[in-house]
């Protein structure tokens, strides 16, 4: 696993920045005679798309993207598949009256301090603009285990501190801001509308949940499958905690309570969130995904610039008043690369696979 890749069997390498010509992608490993469906890829890439409603960034992005290898006729061909994605509507000029500022809550400072060199171009690598191509590779995954049964889906569970009481995944996909409770969106959608108002932001948590599950995915010490997916989600841009199952609110019940008992038809709950001793025991793993608020907001801020001289400056740009929801379907995205990646693991756990892969 490489400082810009991810996966061990079923990987994904990124490339691009913001402000740069292209994002894209490589994804190796994939089995050859895989039915590659451009347009289920191309659906992913608009339900993350910026610009379609006035929840999300204006700047107006039609992410559109080409494969340029790897699929011959629609089928994978089982050689490394690159994905790119052009970028059309930078406007780096929004950000000359800050190219020596450091921006607070962004990479900025790290990434100046670590490389010596300041991109201030809407982020450069940093961005979440490169999470389009996450989500692009991810859209691969899903393919994959789809064909093994396996579906993940997603949806906004809070806003703002607004909860969801209900779970609808499938009225989520019908929501402007994939809220998964039509009877809080709206108070969900005025709290973005606040923020915004006042140049602020919200806020978010993303709930993922992936169905149909092989029991046996994940490896037991240093690769566990609830380990991997925090690594995954805590990748994501803004992403400041990760719950899986019961998660944090599993520290306040006895053990009578948080223990899933079992009965000979399956689980009798799922606090464990479908994953015991890092490995997948085959019930529904939930996971939340826990957003700051978007860093990039219209109020005058102190900070120093490269010289380290104490400044203020005000933002000007396009941005995500919440950056949860679209950062749902990237977490979605990349839900579905570890599954992908913990199946094609999981081939060699037993004598029994592989003599049934050779016919021994």
């Amino acid at each position: 696993m490489g400082v810009n890749s991810f996966g061990l069997k079923f990987t994904m390498s990124t490339f691009g920045e913001s402000h740069g010509k292209a994002i894209g992608c490589i994804v190796d490993g994939v089995p050859a005679g895989l039915k590659i469906d451009e347009e289920s890829i191309q659906n992913d890439l608009d339900r993350r798309r910026p610009g379609q409603n006035r929840f999300a960034t204006q700047r107006k992005e039609d992410d559109k993207v080409e494969i340029l290898s790897g699929v011959f006729e629609g089928i994978s061909t089982g050689t490394p598949i690159a994905m790119i994605i052009y970028n059309t509507n930078q406007k780096s000029k929004d950000y000359s009256n800050i190219k020596d500022l450091f921006r607070p809550a962004h990479a900025d400072f790290t990434y100046f301090h670590k490389y010596g060199i300041r991109d201030y171009r809407g982020g450069g690598r940093s961005s979440a603009r490169e999470t389009a191509a996450r989500v692009a590779a991810g859209a691969i995954a899903k393919l994959l285990l789809k064909e093994l049964g396996v579906s993940i889906k997603s949806g906004i569970f809070e806003i703002d501190g607004i909860r969801a009481k209900e779970y609808d995944f499938e009225y989520a996909t019908t929501s402007d801001i994939y809220a998964l409770d039509k009877n809080i969106e709206k108070k969900q959608k005025d709290a973005i509308d606040e923020a915004r108002e006042h140049h602020d932001s919200v806020g978010g948590v993303a709930f993922v949940k992936i169905c149909n599950t092989p029991i046996g995915l994940g490896e037991p010490m240093y690769h566990k499958l609830d380990a991997t997916l925090a690594e995954a989600m805590m990748g994501i841009n803004a992403v400041k905690g990760v719950e899986i199952g019961e998660g944090y609110n599993s520290s306040r019940l006895k053990g009578s309570l948080n223990n899933d008992q079992i009965s000979k038809d399956g689980f009798l709950s799922n606090h464990s969130g479908g994953i015991l001793g890092g490995i997948s025991n085959g019930d529904e793993i939930d996971i939340k995904v826990y957003f700051k608020p978007t860093p990039s907001i219209f109020k005058e801020q102190k900070t120093i610039d490269i010289n380290n001289n104490e400044q203020t400056m005000k933002l000007s740009g396009r941005h995500d008043p919440c950056v949860a929801i679209r950062g749902s379907i990237v977490a979605e995205a990349m839900a579905a690369l570890v599954l992908a990646d913990m199946v094609l693991l999981n081939m060699g756990s037993k004598m029994d696979h592989l003599k049934q892969l050779y016919k021994v």
